[in-house]
């Protein structure tokens, strides 16, 4: 089923997917949200809330909850909002389907060094794909306050389903068919603005931090061009603009965790404490992995591993970085 009648759900009912399914919901007779957690099941529908996620904001009433997967397999639409290094486990739960499938993670596998599209092309190669990318932050989406973002599709005809869809009065997407483009800034972002989140916290400035999202975007051009995508893509909402957003405000989860680092704490500490999940902890080293083998020079990147893994201070790192070969600023 296409257009106004598809029916759509959410996998994944932490802030993001929470957000979305509130959003998308609009002139939706029903909207499923898949959520792990029985007591979350049980808030969205007594409460109409998502309190252990996204407190204070009133969910539709047409916004329902479940744990059933075949529910959620007989819809057309399908959102993967679970964290990125549980996509895998998601896809393989998952019933089998028709449906198309719209990627809302960030990030790259552990253990393949596989993009999320890549997974879901390796385990659902016959369903149409998307990614929904671009700076959002879950709490404006809730709101409804104005957002744009990409959307990119495997086929135009696939965008033009999606796009009467996905388009709501304060939710606006931008069409693309760079897929790898959409899905190298979301997850390149999440580490650089880790990287911010340390200049914040070790008092370095905001000259050091406007100089760190230019160097840093130049890393995300760099590896982009490496895995195939368009520099065009990566300086539109889902790369550039997202890249800004996190690295600018402490409601960035990844910013947070960056400012905790560059005031002394430990990465251990800091995830330990986290109820929810900071994507580039665990995509910073496997992105530097990857770049290695690509041979793409990465060394804000390499930084925030350095830090993450408790092999450096803020202040040898900011050494090595401001040590390294003047070059020309292309590359």
């Amino acid at each position: 089923m296409t257009g106004a009648g598809a029916r759509i759900a959410v996998i994944g009912a932490g802030a993001w997917g929470t957000a979305l399914a509130q959003v998308l919901s609009e002139g939706q007779q029903e909207l499923l949200l898949w959520a792990r957690e029985p007591e979350i099941v049980d808030q969205i529908n007594h409460d109409h809330e998502n309190r252990s996620f996204l407190a204070g904001y009133r969910l539709r009433d047409t916004v329902l909850a479940t744990q059933d997967w075949d529910r959620i397999a007989a819809c057309d639409i399908l959102l993967l909002v679970t964290p990125a290094q549980h996509l895998r486990a998601t896809l393989e739960a998952l019933p089998e389907t028709d449906a198309a499938l719209l990627l809302c993670c960030k990030g790259i596998e552990a253990e393949s060094r596989m993009l999320m599209s890549e997974v879901v092309t390796e385990l659902r190669p016959d369903n149409p794909l998307a990614v929904l990318s671009g700076p959002t932050f879950a709490h404006e989406v809730a709101q409804g306050l104005p957002t744009a973002l990409t959307l990119a599709c495997d086929s135009e005809s696939l965008w033009d389903t999606l796009n009467p869809l996905i388009a709501k009065t304060a939710f606006r997407p931008y069409y693309s068919d760079d897929v790898i483009g959409a899905e190298i800034g979301g997850a390149v972002k999440n580490v650089l603005a880790i990287g911010c989140g340390v200049v914040d916290g070790a008092g370095l400035g905001q000259n050091a931090r406007a100089s760190l999202i230019s160097r840093g975007f130049a890393e995300m051009l760099r590896y982009g061009a490496a895995r195939g995508a368009r520099a065009v893509t990566l300086s539109g909402l889902c790369g550039l603009g997202d890249l800004v957003l996190t690295c600018s405000s402490t409601r960035s989860r990844n910013f947070s965790l960056g400012r905790g680092l560059g005031e002394g704490q430990s990465a251990e500490s800091l995830l330990a404490d986290r109820t929810t999940v900071a994507e580039g902890a665990s995509t910073a080293p496997v992105l530097q992995q990857d770049a290695k083998a690509r041979q793409v020079d990465m060394p804000i990147v390499d930084a925030v591993c350095a830090l993450l893994a408790g092999k450096a201070d803020v202040q040898s790192v900011v050494t090595q970085l401001m040590k390294r070969p003047l070059v020309s600023e292309r590359r």
